[in-house]
């Protein structure tokens, strides 16, 4: 047995890089995006390549297995395993050398596939194995897994795209794996093993080989006789690193790749081809392929159903439709020569009409960007169908058969009998130009599901059989289809595999259990989500009642909410709709997720936070985990900016589910003075508007910074926000507004919910919007609560886990405005996270319909004015710009898709030509960027993209309508950013007196 204790104290002193070995940490590795979860021995996460060297030698002398990682995004149980994990995906990830000339690349093995090609762009070059979480992936793990991609068709798998590999064995040495003809004496001996046991198995490998291209199961004992269609190499020889191509490191430890690039097609088109049934999609797929296609993909009617219900898809989706098709397949044609295409894509639309007898039936797409979307919902195809809420969920284990495409259809036919049989039914996607379907079946796992997916795997490997396929076509073998290994090759293949791991791994220390010596795919004790699962017993703060439900397997109806029998309320079953995947390993500029590109530490991940909440919740972290530490170190870094409400498939919601989190935690420890000092700002900016003098010597008085940093954990680096006797209230009298009655009488009235940032401390945006809709000719009431007091939506008090408090602002601020949204007036906000707040948290408080109501009429400032012009009743005069306009979006507003109706509103500015800054989170999030603990990761976050792009536009107008942003603009870029009311004011050609615009000289 392995003494952890010394494992992870020899890791700490020997290496530079990060030995982790606390509970909640190992159960973070502790599972990929399969159903299984094995808690490993411990993490290391290396910083350099000797590190590497030195944990494989650690291991060895300890008797530790080891296992690569990358971005943990199997579905099969690949990288999950009672082992050392090493995850190379944080630091190694370089690319190493380049040759141009030579079409070649050499990486770390942690790179990002989007990344390297990022990295080749400017050279017109990409590295073509195109699989669907290419913003995820490393090169490291494609390797390991044999990965395939969308255009495997036209560039081939891993296989044929890897030239070397340099990798450890276990036994700590270096070896460079590579063609034949150059190896060095030790590669050579484990070149000759190999080639030994090919000719012995020569005549097993005729006859049980499949001769599919998409067949990554076992070992690549074929290179010496290759079985597929398309060849290993371009000239026939033998290139000894294809054996370790889709050994799922249960042979060696990657130290580099050096892969083979393509030059970028110059252009690309897009065939849609609709159809009227499943079957006529599959049958078809053998005809289009003669196109010659550099990709065709599926997407049927469950997953065409669940992208509509998606707001991000939605628009993508429905232009691709001609009526209501049972699937749709996506057929691309790329090349050089731009009319050659256009006349491929013809002969896509003649053969549909003529041939297939389907005319009409083809949307031609040939706009990049067109192209680019309906590509994005293809790849998020996994992740689409996991969305399903219920404990029924599709499961991975047969879903990459191949088999040869003139059975396609009769194959496809056949395994969806099977699924009806066992009451439940399939999903199906992906690559119809190969023959490679995949396919999830509906099962509850905590129920029958095991037993069923049994029965279905025998049935699906006769068919496999019968249909001379490959039962492991693309994802690998991992834990769920390791043991069909001898079932597809036969006796003798699977003794040459045992021999191979033998020679090279001796010890059985490279990631045990996989391909050699594999468990049982149904064995409960593996399984993440099994019978004995169970969940603790926890009374929710929010209602989560939408997720506890039931799904029939079969139908995928639902139940009703709060039919699932989750004892907390539906909280865990939300939590456990994060499949995995990984989708959230993000390093773009969109919103998801902005402190995991600061640290890329797992635990700052949205699937390591969902991942640690379901470890508590079920009782794997102990009692009381829930209110821990360790569930409190994982959610501390989150930011609430919503981003994975939006972008995650599946929908997890980790802003929400930390206010739950928060919540729970307040509940038994209490609330500490500085969370109180932000949560109750509301209470006393009123006080503090008549005595800014006093409430402003924090950043006046020598020392009192320094000392609220000790004493409030405020960071004496950040001016706060400062109080002012001319509040938005106190100039109310001077604009004229409506009383209520008024406003009720009005023909055009707006009700303006002035929340206590923009009320207090930067009034001028209030009065700008203010004016702005007076001028345009609405009647603008500001709406107060019965007892005079401005309103708020309570999210200082959320953010503090303060719930009742915000329960309690929230409904005054609901008795408040529910009389005017019943009417169907609009309820107009100008702070994102406030106005939101009634559009998200405000449903879950259980105010029912009344919440309901409201949040129907509440809109930001700008998306009120967007619709009012769209309707054309919406007239300004305004003043013509020729400044050059940047855009920041809030992140609530990027969540809630917002930020359109920004653009939307400048352009009415004659000349206004404004762009959106490619930028994530600002950094700042309300009270997080002004606490000293994290200051630093707060301006990390702005200056991943924001700040850098603020700076080199020293002329431009910065316009952010969040109060957080603007502050965090001005701290670290020294720039003043203005609300989109400010500017449309700015620009208001006013026959009144220019000190209805009092900031007009500072602007």
């Amino acid at each position: 047995m392995t003494d952890l204790v010394t494992l992870a104290s020899r890791l700490a002193k020997e290496t530079e890089g990060e030995a982790l070995f606390d509970a909640a940490s190992r159960g973070r590795y502790a599972t990929d995006a399969s159903i299984y979860q094995i808690m490993p021995l411990g993490v290391f996460v290396p910083k350099t390549a000797r590190d590497v060297a030195i944990a494989i030698d650690i291991a060895r002398d300890l008797q530790a297995p080891v296992l690569p990682r990358g971005g943990g995004s199997s579905q099969c149980g690949q990288t999950v395993g009672a082992a050392l994990v090493i995850d190379t995906s944080k630091h190694l990830r370089q690319v190493l050398a380049f040759d141009r000339d030579a079409l070649s690349v050499e990486v770390d093995p942690g790179l990002v596939l989007d990344h390297l090609n990022a990295w080749l762009k400017p050279h017109r070059l990409w590295y073509p194995v195109d699989v669907s979480t290419s913003a995820q992936a490393t090169l490291g793990g494609m390797a390991g897994n044999n990965s395939c991609g969308s255009r495997s068709i036209a560039y081939g798998n891993m296989v044929h795209n890897v030239l070397g590999i340099d990798a450890w064995l276990a036994d700590g040495s270096l070896l460079s794996f590579g063609p034949v003809a150059g190896l060095g004496a030790r590669e050579r001996e484990i070149a000759d093993f190999v080639r030994g046991l090919a000719e012995a198995q020569r005549d097993e490998i005729e006859s049980r080989w499949p001769t599919v291209m998409r067949r990554v199961g076992g070992y690549n004992l074929d290179i010496f006789h290759p079985r597929s269609e398309r060849p290993y190499t371009d000239d026939g020889s033998v290139n000894l690193a294809h054996l370790l191509v889709g050994a799922e490191g249960t042979l060696a430890f990657t130290r580099s790749l050096k892969l083979k690039v393509c030059p970028l097609p110059r252009a690309k088109v897009l065939g849609v081809v609709n159809f009227p049934s499943f079957h006529a999609a599959m049958d078809a797929a053998q005809h289009i392929v003669k196109l010659a296609p550099s990709a065709v993909e599926l997407v049927d009617r469950t997953m065409i159903e669940l992208s509509r219900a998606n707001p991000a898809f939605r628009p993508t989706i429905e232009a691709a439709l001609i009526g209501a098709p049972q699937a749709i397949l996506l057929v691309e044609f790329s090349g050089d020569d731009a009319s050659a295409l256009r006349r491929q894509l013809r002969a896509l639309v003649d053969l549909m009409g003529d041939a297939l007898r389907l005319p009409g039936s083809v949307v031609e797409v040939t706009d990049d960007a067109s192209q680019k979307a309906l590509w994005e919902v293809r790849k998020a195809g996994l992740n689409i169908m996991m969305s399903l809420k219920g404990d029924g969920k599709p499961v991975s284990f047969i879903e990459d058969c191949a088999v040869p495409l003139e059975h396609l259809a009769e194959y496809t036919d056949a395994l969806t009998e099977v699924f009806r049989k066992h009451g439940s039914r399939g999903t199906w996607y992906a690559h119809a130009s190969v023959g490679t379907l995949h396919v999830r079946p509906i099962l509850d796992m905590r129920r029958d599901g095991a037993t069923k997916m049994r029965a279905i795997a025998d049935e699906a490997a006769a068919l496999v059989h019968r249909f001379k396929g490959a039962y492991s076509g693309e994802h690998g073998d991992g834990l769920c289809r390791g043991e069909w290994i001898a079932w597809q090759f036969g006796p003798h293949l699977d003794a040459a595999f045992r021999a191979i791991k033998r020679r090279l791994d001796p010890a059985k220390l490279m990631n045990p259990g996989k391909i050699v010596d594999p468990p049982k795919m149904d064995d409960p004790r593996l399984l993440r989500f099994s019978p004995s699962y169970k969940t603790i017993a926890l009374t929710p703060v929010f209602d989560w009642s939408a997720w506890n439900v039931q799904n029939d397997p079969a139908t995928e109806t639902l139940g009703a909410p709060g039919s699932g029998g989750d004892t907390t309320g539906g909280f865990a079953k939300a939590v456990e709709m994060c499949n995995n995947n990984g989708h959230c390993r993000q390093f773009d500029a969109g919103t998801m997720c902005p402190s995991y590109r600061v640290t890329r530490d797992e635990q700052h991940l949205t699937r390591g936070r969902a991942n640690t909440l379901r470890l508590a919740l079920s009782g794997q972290l102990g009692p009381d985990a829930l209110t821990g530490d360790a569930v409190q170190a994982a959610l501390d870094l989150c930011v609430g900016c919503k981003g994975c409400k939006r972008d995650c498939p599946t929908g997890v919601d980790m802003a929400k589910m930390k206010l739950e989190v928060q919540a729970q935690r307040r509940a038994r420890h209490g609330v500490a003075l500085k969370q109180r000092v932000f949560a109750q700002l509301p209470d006393y900016a009123g006080l503090a508007s008549r005595l800014p003098w006093l409430f402003n010597l924090r950043d006046r008085v020598p020392g009192l910074a320094r000392l609220s940093e000790r004493v409030l954990g405020l960071s004496a680096g950040r001016r706060l926000p400062r109080f002012r006797r001319d509040t938005f209230w106190r100039q109310a009298p001077s604009l004229k507004l409506a009383t209520r009655s008024e406003l009720l009488d009005a023909a055009r009235p707006v009700v303006l919910f002035v929340d206590t940032f923009n009320g207090h401390l930067e009034s001028e945006n209030a009065v700008a919007a203010a004016l702005v809709l007076q001028a345009a000719g609405y009647a603008v009431h500001a709406a107060r609560a019965d007892n005079g007091h401005a309103l708020c939506c309570g999210r200082t008090y959320l953010a503090a886990g303060m719930a009742d408090e915000a329960r309690a602002k929230a409904r005054q601020l609901l008795d408040a405005l529910l009389p005017f949204a019943q009417r169907g007036i609009a309820i107009i906000g100008l702070e994102p996270s406030c106005l939101l707040t009634l559009r998200d948290e405000m449903l879950a408080m259980g105010f029912g319909d009344d919440a309901r109501t409201l949040a129907g009429e509440a809109l930001l400032f700008e998306e009120f004015v967007a619709r009012e012009a769209r309707a054309d009743r919406f007239h300004l005069m305004l003043r013509p710009s020729s400044r050059q306009i940047l855009v920041h979006g809030h992140c609530h507003q990027k969540a809630f898709g917002a930020m359109p109706p920004v653009l939307e509103v400048l352009r009415l500015i004659p000349g206004a030509v404004p762009t959106l800054i490619d930028s994530s989170c600002c950094g700042m999030a309300g009270s997080f960027g002004y606490e000293a603990s994290h200051h630093a990761v707060s301006m990390q976050m702005a200056e991943l993209s924001l700040l850098p792009a603020v700076r080199a536009a020293p002329d431009a107008l910065i316009v952010a309508d969040g109060t957080s942003c603007r502050h965090q603009i001005a701290d670290g870029a020294g720039r003043r950013a203005l609300h989109v009311a400010r500017v449309l004011a700015d620009h208001l050609v006013l026959t009144a007196s220019p000190s209805l615009r009092p900031w007009a000289a500072t602007s």
